[in-house]
C-alpha cells in the first residue's frame, strides 16, 4: 500500500495515475451518493484448494465502528486484505466508498488507514521517524508532513515520547503507534485487524480511547477484527459474526444477545430468571464446534503468540 496519497485530495504521482486522479477529482460527488464505507458482495478468495471466504455479503455503514469478529480459520483477515486490496479480487465483488476494489485500487488505497495484526513499526527509530516513514510510504506532502505526523502522534498522546526509539516503549504504546502510523495520511476508512492482541486490559483500553477520539473528531469509519468479546460489546456499533468464509450473524451486540436467548426460550429455556447471554454465548452458538475444529494452523498459532510476545 505503497502508492497513496493525501487523504481527500488525490493527486497523480505519475503518468500511470492520471486515470485514477480524474476518478479523484469526483471522489466527493460519488461519496455523497453512498452511505456504504465498504460492499462486499459474494466475495470469494481461495488459497489452492483451501476456501478461505465464501461468498461473503458485507456493508459497512459510513461513520460506525464495525466489529468482524468468528474463531481462527473463519476467514477474517482474508476478507480484510481483500478489501485493503492487498489481496486481489475480481471487479464488482468488493467497494470502499464507491471505489471499485479492482478497477480502482489507488483510489481504494487512498482511503485507507490500516493497522496490521503483525508488528509494523521499527524498533530501530523513534516514535516520530516511524510515522514520519509512512506519512512517505502514503505520498502525504512534503509540505505537509511534518505536521500531519505531529498531530497523529498528538492523537494517540506520544508527542512526549515521540523522540524516543521504539524499542523502549511499552506494548501499549508500540500499539499506539502503530495506530498514528494508520492515521498520518488522514483515512477515511480505518482497517483494524486484532488491534489490541496480546494487551493488557489498562493497554486496551487506551489504545480504543484514542481510536474513539479519532473518530469522533473526523466521521471517520472503523472496521475491526478482534476476539475480545467484551471489545465488540463496548466499542462496536454493529457486528458480523463470520465462520468457515460467510456472515452468520449480524446486527448490534444487543441485538444478537436478545436473537440468541429468544431462540433459547423457543426451545423449552425459560423467560423468568433465565441468564440473559452474553456475546460470547452467541459468538459459541454460531461457531459450534468449529471453534475446535477452524482453530488455524500452525503458522497461525506462531505468528499470534509471536505479535502478543513483541507487543506486549
Amino acid at each position: 500500500m505503497s502508492d497513496r496519497a493525501t487523504a481527500g485530495t488525490p493527486e497523480p504521482t505519475g503518468p500511470g495515475d492520471t486515470a485514477d486522479a480524474t476518478v479523484g477529482a469526483t471522489d466527493a460527488a460519488r461519496t455523497a451518493e453512498t452511505e456504504e464505507a465498504v460492499s462486499c458482495r459474494g466475495l470469494e478468495y481461495s488459497f489452492g484448494d483451501t476456501k478461505a471466504v465464501s461468498g461473503l455479503d458485507l456493508s459497512v455503514r459510513s461513520g460506525e465502528v464495525f466489529g468482524l469478529l468468528g474463531p481462527n480459520g473463519a476467514g477474517k483477515t482474508t476478507a480484510i486484505r481483500c478489501i485493503t486490496t492487498l489481496l486481489p479480487v475480481p471487479a464488482g465483488m468488493v467497494r470502499v466508498f464507491g471505489h471499485d476494489a479492482a478497477k480502482e485500487r489507488m483510489a481504494v488505497r487512498r482511503l485507507l488507514g490500516y493497522v496490521p495484526q503483525q508488528l509494523s513499526a521499527d524498533a530501530a527509530l523513534t516514535g516520530r521517524e516511524n510515522v514520519t516513514l509512512f506519512a512517505r510510504v502514503f505520498d502525504v506532502s512534503r509540505r505537509e508532513r511534518a505536521e500531519r505526523v505531529a498531530q497523529a502522534l498528538e492523537a494517540v498522546d506520544l508527542t512526549s515520547a515521540a523522540d524516543r526509539l521504539a524499542k523502549t516503549y511499552s506494548g501499549g504504546m508500540v500499539r499506539r503507534l502503530e495506530l498514528a502510523q494508520a492515521l498520518v495520511s488522514a483515512p477515511r476508512l480505518l482497517m483494524l485487524d486484532e488491534p489490541t492482541i496480546g494487551l493488557d486490559p489498562i493497554a486496551r483500553t487506551s489504545v480504543w480511547e484514542h481510536i474513539n477520539a479519532v473518530r469522533n473528531a473526523t466521521g471517520m469509519t472503523v472496521l475491526v477484527t478482534t476476539h475480545y468479546m467484551d471489545e465488540a460489546e463496548q466499542y462496536c456499533d454493529r457486528v458480523a459474526l463470520m465462520h468457515r468464509g460467510r456472515i452468520h450473524a449480524l446486527g448490534t451486540p444487543g441485538e444478537l444477545r436478545t436473537e440468541l436467548r429468544e431462540r433459547r426460550v423457543a426451545a423449552g429455556g425459560k423467560a423468568a430468571g433465565e441468564t440473559a447471554p452474553t456475546l460470547e454465548d452467541v459468538f459459541r452458538d454460531v461457531a459450534g464446534r468449529g471453534l475446535e475444529e477452524e482453530g488455524g494452523d500452525f503458522r497461525d498459532v506462531r505468528n499470534t503468540r509471536r505479535t502478543a510476545s513483541r507487543v506486549g
